[in-house]
């Protein structure tokens, strides 16, 4: 198990509380011990906002539960999930130490409004943090009752601690374009503050490509599976839950992020997003500023977060980029706001922040070891 200071150092750089780094670290090492369980490696398929944070890319929403979609029925009985989950917590402690009390191990079985069961799960663990009381808590949402569009792939999860194993950690998933299907008609149904950041960072992220037809014709299956519309700005614009969305962004949210970013700035994106879905236009993409003179053109910036051991927390920056917001940046003596939006590698290898000055619009660079 990785060291208390080690997650504290991990909670500097995020800019978010211990206590949501060690629940990261933590669902890394759950869903290792779901992977290396015989029963529940290739009928649990991981979904939902951890997923896409963990799996595909940086959404910097540290999500604090775990979604799956589960190909045999038996899988949602009380009794199987017990067993499975004790089995799962021995493993997991003779790996790195975390310890899972068999007590703490409860699953709830319910009938969901389509009258078909699915389950909750909640579990407590003891990490490096070593609470002693009130222990931390996971819930698992699980059921059969999805529609599996999509034929699930298998991936690497993102676990940039220490411990990580040497061949990593694996997961069964959602393929790509069904999770951004399922996160637009989970969007339509709840209007959750989770769903629309998720949706809107599904739809900016540059690193992957994916197939527009395939996303619009798994989100056809998916709400025709659950009987309902596909979703459109103007009726999600119309939906009575529409002010709950917008008065719970801050109480959803602020907790899973280093900076809540406004409400405005992903609702109004929201009508590019089912532009491109439809075919009507085409993806907004930002032209990226030319290589300069001096840089290592073969160098690339992780796509996830990680600690850089810089004197400023680097990572703060980069989510200000993801989220299109600006910084208030202290360089050589004197304060500036800019809007960041490349890390690049010098030859001799020093990192430059590539930005645009907010008050002038003029593009700058600037030395990482000499922000203040």
């Amino acid at each position: 198990m990785i060291s208390k200071q080690e997650i504290m150092n991990f909670s500097r750089e995020f800019g978010l509380r211990p206590d949501i780094i060690e629940k990261d670290y933590v669902l890394g090492w759950l869903l290792a011990g779901i992977f290396n369980h015989s029963a529940l490696k290739m009928k649990w398929v991981f979904k939902g906002g951890t997923c896409l944070k963990k799996c595909f890319f940086e959404t910097y929403r540290f999500s604090e539960d775990l979604d799956f979609t589960v190909i045999d029925s038996e899988h949602v009985r009380e009794a199987f999930l017990k067993n499975a989950f004790a089995e799962i917590a021995a493993w997991v402690y003779d790996q790195c130490g975390i310890e899972i009390p068999k007590e703490t191990i409860r699953f709830e079985v319910y009938e969901n409004p389509r009258g078909r069961h699915s389950v909750e799960g909640r579990i407590e663990y003891r990490g490096p943090m070593q609470q002693r009381s009130s222990l931390p808590r996971i819930t698992l949402d699980i059921t059969d009752d999805e529609a599996l569009v999509l034929e699930p792939i298998i991936c690497k999860v993102h676990h940039p601690y220490s411990d990580s194993p040497e061949e990593g950690i694996q997961a069964q998933c959602y393929a790509y374009e069904e999770l951004f299907a399922e996160k637009i008609r989970a969007l339509a149904e709840r209007e959750r503050p989770r769903d629309l950041y998720d949706v809107i960072h599904l739809y900016r992220h540059a690193d992957i490509n994916p197939d527009r037809s395939l996303v619009a014709k798994t989100l056809d299956a998916k709400c025709r599976f659950k009987g309902i519309d596909i979703p459109t700005v103007t009726v999600l614009e119309n939906k009575p839950e529409r002010v709950e969305l917008e008065s719970e962004w801050a109480n959803m949210l602020a907790h899973q992020l280093p900076v809540l970013p406004p409400f405005y700035q992903f609702w109004q994106e929201l009508p590019q997003v089912f532009a491109w879905l439809s075919g009507d236009a085409a993806k907004i993409e930002s032209t990226p500023y030319p290589a300069q003179a001096g840089e290592d053109l073969a160098w690339r910036p992780s796509s996830w977060a990680q600690p850089w051991g810089q004197k400023v927390p680097l990572e703060l920056i980069r989510f200000a980029a993801a989220n299109h917001l600006c910084v208030d940046l202290a360089y050589k003596r004197s304060q500036r706001l800019i809007e960041s939006y490349s890390l690049r590698r010098t030859k001799e290898g020093n990192l430059l922040l590539h930005a645009i000055r907010h008050a002038s619009g003029e593009h700058r660079a600037y030395r990482v070891d000499q922000i203040e």
